[in-house]
């Protein structure tokens, strides 16, 4: 049974009269008579008693019109979803990103985002480069902002903006106020480091083998899964890291700690979609507010 057939039962069994019923619905009273035939028919079910030149319901049909009318109501209720899907008045929209970008760059984004479309849910989760990337060729998450390049066929990656890796030691280390490092001094120092497979270890050693240091024979003395972990072990003073200058640039400013100079080219911030997965408009819209001022 199609929709249209239960919406010209329920104008003839609301009015019980067809020719009223045919005119609320624009068709003719002999396409209307012959739809209730033909459902009755169908199924061997008589909807209504034919006395004279009027029609009744009988208690099949009574029956009948309540079910009728929820499924009617049910399938309007379908298409205002359909239709506040289209116009993004509802939906939701899963983000993952990097932790430099979800701390530092990203939130200003989704409360414009937010602003403009405030019946999206949104939901950021924080992962490294790794993470973002599996989560969005798995579908869990829409959109993945990652630090540096990223070699996955599945995924397109466009950059959004950048970022520069500095070197960050406490007031009371030698290297505090120093305008340079050489790469002796990038071999003899201690070094904190964030996780294996964040996008600021990735692009600090490549940055190390550009300059012809390999990354594995730092005196690596702390691995942290975070920038702020990592920013606060350094104010004990006796050691140093790499860490985005977003992250670090509140400490910069109050003197707790001290910037020195890295020389190293700058890094990207990318987002990534899946290639072949479609994309939804609210994802869209994202990506357009993520893509304005970009350098």
């Amino acid at each position: 049974m199609t929709f249209e057939q239960l919406a010209i039962f329920v104008a003839v069994a609301e009015r019980e009269h067809l020719t009223r019923a045919a005119a609320s619905i624009n068709l003719t009273p002999s396409a209307v008579s012959a739809t209730i035939r033909n459902i009755e028919q169908h199924y061997g079910v008589e909807l209504f008693h034919r006395i004279g030149r009027r029609i009744e319901l009988t208690d099949a049909g009574r029956i009948f019109l309540d079910e009728a009318r929820k499924l009617l109501a049910r399938s309007r209720a379908v298409e205002l979803v359909l239709s506040e899907l289209g116009g993004m008045q509802r939906g939701s929209l899963s983000v993952f990103a990097s932790q430099t970008i979800a701390s530092y760059w990203l939130p200003q984004r989704l409360m414009q985002f937010h602003s403009a479309y405030p019946g999206i849910e949104l939901t950021l989760t924080i992962g490294n480069t790794r993470t973002v990337a599996d989560a969005v060729i798995s579908g869990e998450a829409d959109l993945g902002f990652v630090e540096g390049e990223l070699d996955e066929p599945a995924l397109a990656a466009s950059v959004v903006a950048h970022d520069e890796l500095v070197v960050v030691v406490g007031p009371s280390h030698p290297w505090a106020g120093k305008a340079l490092l050489s790469p002796e001094d990038i071999r003899h120092a201690r070094w904190v480091m964030r996780e294996v497979g964040s996008g600021t270890r990735s692009v600090f050693e490549e940055t190390l083998t550009l300059i012809g240091i390999d990354p594995a024979t730092l005196d690596v003395v702390l691995v942290l899964p975070s920038n702020e972990a990592i920013l606060s072990a350094l104010l004990g003073g006796c050691c140093a890291a790499a860490v985005s200058r977003l992250a670090a640039e509140q400490y910069f400013s109050s003197g707790r700690l001290c910037e020195v100079d890295l020389q190293g080219p700058a890094r990207e911030f990318r987002l990534l979609k899946h290639k072949e997965r479609h994309a939804s408009k609210a994802a869209m819209k994202l990506v357009e507010i993520c893509h304005e001022g970009r350098p």
